[in-house]
């Protein structure tokens, strides 16, 4: 599985951008896929995720700013960014997740990854 991130650039606050996440190869049906954001001096979080029955979850600092989507037929992942700030200002890489099998039945883990792409926000 390859995952392909297009749509960053520097844009100035209160702008919005639309990240793009072409996934080359078959993932698991059963799992989801989210965005992550790696800010400067800062730990990689994960800032939203769509899970496989296509419930979103946002974090707090872009929860009702930033929408997620995937689009299953076009084998795309989106992240639609409003109302940028300056603490938007990243690294932003998508992932997949894919089945890790247990005793139990099996769980899904974030296996694959983007190579990021950079948001840049300004005043």
């Amino acid at each position: 599985v390859q995952l392909v991130e297009s749509g960053g650039g520097s844009v100035q606050t209160g702008e919005s951008l639309k990240l793009s996440c072409k996934i080359i190869g078959s993932t698991s049906s059963s799992c989801g896929m989210g965005w992550y954001r790696q800010a400067p001096g800062h730990a990689r979080e994960l800032i939203s995720n769509i899970r496989s029955d296509g419930t979103t979850v946002y974090g707090g600092s872009v929860n009702g700013r930033f929408t997620i989507s995937r689009d299953k037929a076009q084998n795309t992942l989106s992240l639609q960014m409003n109302s940028l700030q300056i603490e938007d200002t990243g690294v932003y890489t998508c992932a997949a997740e894919s089945r890790t099998f247990t005793s139990g039945g099996y769980i899904c883990e974030y296996k694959y990854w983007g190579q990021g792409t950079q948001v840049t926000v300004s005043s």
